[in-house]
């Protein structure tokens, strides 16, 4: 009886270890880098360029030495720029005054994608669509703001100030923000949080009346046309993103909620007192089902069998109600440690989460929130991902939205003066391939297999790597294999190998 008991305790042991370990060879791991009220960069207070510059090299650094292939980085907070743009004021939290330009001069935009591809880590900027002003204080705002330009586009809500969503020259605007951000600049992906019609303010109506009886577009029902409002702005957007770059990410990160299964019988198994649909009028599924997103990421910031919320319950309700988009689970790193339930209070219900998410095949990556929160290592949040969750490398995705092919193979691997070379490749359509993967493996096994991520030697960006750099675990001999992935995230075959001998 105490043998069986025992080898039942060993095989329930191994299991739990398989789970930590195993890994994704395509797996998203991104963190969101928060600018508005300076939540992680840069610091509140500092407009001191070079510091700027180094608060995000160790931001990318920490990063990178976690094995993060991601970040969503804030560079429209409150229609303002963390770039150099004609259509919008430099950011308040940029500088500390909106319209000022950093001093000595510098694209914190530019610098950041530079920084991060040098790391193969995706730049996926993040805009917020419709809020101009956190606080009722219009002297924030630059004189040469669109606001003064044009105040009829703006509506007051609360405290706050939104563009009017109900207004075609609203997407007109964002458009051309949208546009000139993808032409102008390297990104991997562009993504919208939550923040659509904004969260209800009590006893307060949003003041679009007179818009919607202006151009209600034949619609009956003011919540229809709200709906339809955000949902002609996410099929245009997808559609100016793709005609200019057309590898580049449309994603959205919404609250967690779509709809209550007691509002429809379609929604989840909650009691969330706002969801997504009937709020915030932004009805992600539909956007999901035409195709007009390319990936998902769900804000699903609450603990493992919250009664209203369960999380649990919800990283089933995205699984399915993806079709077949990419999915990636938005994760609450601010909370663990400072929530208000137990679950949060005992180590670690980020790691209960992902080993949950590993039983859901749909979901390829998470997100968290927020870079700042991920960083400070709340519970050895960081050392369960470096010793279990992130051990080895992984690369991006593929996106099953976007057309791209895969790229052509490296060609003439060759071992020339103690480095491993190969020829450059230019993908399909004359775009630089994103990096080379190099992968290792023991010769004497004979065994090479391209899925196993901890096989993968490096990523990078060079045609040759230094032989005497490389840590080859104490292996006499090795094969190593190189592949491309272009900027569809989409990596070649390996139609070369070489050995080496140490």
């Amino acid at each position: 009886m105490k043998k069986a008991l025992f080898i039942l305790i060993l095989h329930c042991a191994l299991s739990i270890v398989h789970c930590l370990t195993a890994q994704n060879k395509h797996e998203m791991r991104a963190a969101w880098v928060a600018t508005v009220a300076n939540i992680d960069w840069p610091k509140r207070g500092c407009f001191d360029v070079d510091s700027q510059k180094m608060q995000m090299i160790e931001i990318l650094d920490s990063l990178e030495s976690l094995k993060f292939n991601a970040i969503v980085f804030q560079i429209r907070p409150t229609a303002d720029a963390f770039y150099q743009s004609d259509l919008e004021p430099w950011s308040l939290f940029l500088t500390g005054k909106q319209g000022v330009a950093p001093e000595p001069f510098y694209d914190p935009l530019e610098f950041t994608i530079a920084e991060a591809h040098k790391r193969h880590i995706e730049v996926h900027v993040w805009l917020n669509p419709y809020r101009v002003l956190n606080v009722d204080n219009l002297k924030l705002l630059s004189y040469n703001h669109l606001y003064y330009r044009k105040p009829e586009l703006f509506v007051k809500y609360g405290k706050q100030y939104y563009f009017n969503p109900g207004l075609d020259e609203t997407r007109q605007f964002l458009n051309k923000i949208v546009a000139d951000i993808v032409t102008r600049y390297d990104v991997d992906a562009l993504h919208f949080d939550d923040y659509f019609y904004p969260y209800r303010v009590p006893g307060e109506e949003f003041p679009d009346e007179a818009t919607f009886k202006c151009f209600s577009r034949g619609f009956v029902s003011k919540d229809d046309w709200r709906r339809n409002n955000v949902n002609l702005i996410i099929q245009e957007l997808n559609a100016t993103i793709k005609s200019i770059k057309p590898w580049v990410e449309f994603g959205i990160s919404p609250f967690g909620v779509w709809r209550n299964a007691d509002q429809d019988i379609n929604g989840s198994a909650t009691q969330a007192g706002c969801t997504n649909f009937d709020d915030l009028y932004a009805d992600v599924r539909f956007w999901l089902r035409e195709g007009w997103i390319d990936y998902v990421v769900p804000q699903l910031y609450w603990e493992i069998g919250k009664e209203v919320a369960d999380y649990e319950v919800l990283v089933d309700w995205w699984s399915k109600n993806s079709f077949g988009r990419n999915l990636y689970i938005g994760l609450s790193a601010s909370t663990l440690g400072n929530g208000k339930a137990e679950a949060w209070k005992r180590p670690n219900e980020l790691c209960r989460q992902l080993a949950m998410n590993e039983k859901h095949p749909e979901t390829s990556g998470a997100v968290f929130f927020s870079c700042k929160g991920l960083l400070r290592n709340a519970q050895g949040l960081c050392d369960s991902l470096q010793q279990n969750y992130y051990k080895y490398p992984a690369l991006n995705p593929e996106n099953k939205n976007l057309r791209g092919n895969a790229s052509a193979a490296p060609r003439n691997l060759r071992i020339e003066e103690g480095k491993l070379r190969w020829d450059a490749v230019v993908d399909e359509g004359g775009y630089q391939v994103a990096y080379y993967v190099v992968y290792m493996f023991d010769a004497a096994t004979g065994e090479v297999d391209l899925e196993d991520p901890s096989n993968i030697l490096m990523k990078t960006n060079a045609t040759e790597i230094d032989l005497s750099q490389i840590d080859n675990e104490g292996l006499k001999r090795v094969t190593f294999v190189v592949t491309t992935v272009n900027r569809f995230r989409q990596e070649s075959a390996a139609v070369d190998h070489i050995n080496f001998t140490y």
